[in-house]
């Protein structure tokens, strides 16, 4: 079976080379080639000779996610459907978003198919985990937006993983993936354009923090109490508010570094001035910023906030001192926004429920 080359670390193509009889030198020409120049196909890599690619083609391969469909939305975002493969492993769907917007695009993508944590309010979680994806199947989404805006791409690109899937319950491949992104020889972002959001994954967090290349950390709130959160996320009765905020005041930030902690807001759940006192209690000595998030529609129990109950909640927290900032999810008539990515084949809408 041909060896499966995307995802691997720059040790683990050396090790591949060597065992080939090729000279050392010839992996990092392949790093390079797969994730500076883009070059997918053997044929393509012109830094090596013909003879190690024509070997190559027999020996290894270069499996990205395949598009199964592209959704556009009206204010530039597109939702990609992508069927997932890999060898020994269950075939799955996957989604990831590029929007671009500013001078800069902003790639959503996935860590796992599906997902087990089981938010209630999240149209992801109805379809519970599937498998977890590899390292090339994490960094191959990106790989493939960035390819086919070729042509459009702004300066600065931006990695967010918040879509399918807990990223710290695949914690392995998706740091290794991670990796091969900040790495200034693969893709070369900065560390402050990448985001990985967790649920609250308290073990996974610590274990972040003693990463010394690392992204940016988001943590999922959305409730102001353990009671209310609970009810939201189950997550919660495993790692309860408590533990899971003295491990962002253990954690080690960086200068100038903020925590983003993201709230959607449910309409008459989780929205009142009460909600947000409390949240701004619960966040006291952590150097912190808010991104409120209206829930975006979807076939779940919920509405929307009213924007006034927007304002107000988020009046409140900047009173405190708390920044925050609101957040209205894009591509949402395209099923791209946060908390709609269910790998739903069509393009249409679900109406919120009232």
């Amino acid at each position: 079976m041909p060896a499966e080359l995307l995802g691997k670390s720059p040790e683990e193509l050396l090790e591949f080379v060597v065992s080939l009889g090729e000279k050392p030198y010839r992996a990092p020409q392949i790093y390079h080639a797969l994730y500076s120049e883009r070059r997918f196909d053997f044929a393509a890599m012109s830094s090596l000779p013909a003879a190690l690619r024509a070997r190559l083609a027999q020996e290894a391969r270069v499996t990205l996610p395949r598009v199964v469909r592209r959704f556009p939305s009206v204010d530039g975002s597109i939702r990609y459907l992508f069927s997932i493969a890999g060898e020994n492993l269950k075939s799955a769907q996957v989604e990831a978003v590029f929007m671009p917007r500013d001078g800069r695009q902003t790639i959503c993508i996935s860590t796992q198919a599906g997902c087990a944590v089981d938010c209630h309010f999240c149209l992801t979680a109805q379809l519970g985990l599937i498998r977890n994806l590899t390292a090339g199947e994490i960094v191959g989404q990106v790989l493939v937006a960035l390819e086919e805006n070729r042509e459009k791409l702004a300066p600065q690109t931006n990695v967010v993983l918040m879509g399918q899937g807990e990223p710290l319950l695949n914690y392995d491949a998706t740091m290794a993936a991670v990796r091969i992104m900040l790495d200034p020889k693969g893709l070369g972002l900065g560390p402050r354009h990448i985001t990985l959001s967790t649920s609250g994954i308290v073990p996974g967090i610590e274990r972040l923090g003693r990463e010394k290349i690392r992204p940016s950390l988001a943590i999922s709130l959305n409730a102001s109490s353990d009671e209310q959160r609970e009810a939201l996320m189950p997550i919660n009765r495993k790692y309860p508010l408590a533990v899971l905020l003295e491990a962002c005041r253990r954690y080690p930030l960086r200068p100038r570094e903020y925590f983003t902690f993201e709230y959607v807001l449910l309409g008459g759940v989780n929205d009142t001035p009460e909600d947000a006192r409390r949240v701004v209690r619960l966040l006291a000595h952590i150097r912190a910023k808010v991104n409120l998030i209206p829930w975006n529609p979807g076939n779940l129990p919920y509405r929307a906030p009213a924007q006034d109950r927007v304002d107000e909640f988020q009046a409140v927290l900047v009173e405190k001192g708390v920044p925050a900032f609101v957040r209205y999810s894009r591509g949402q008539d395209v099923f791209a926004a946060c908390g709609q990515l269910a790998s739903i084949e069509s393009a249409i809408p679900i109406p919120a429920q009232q």
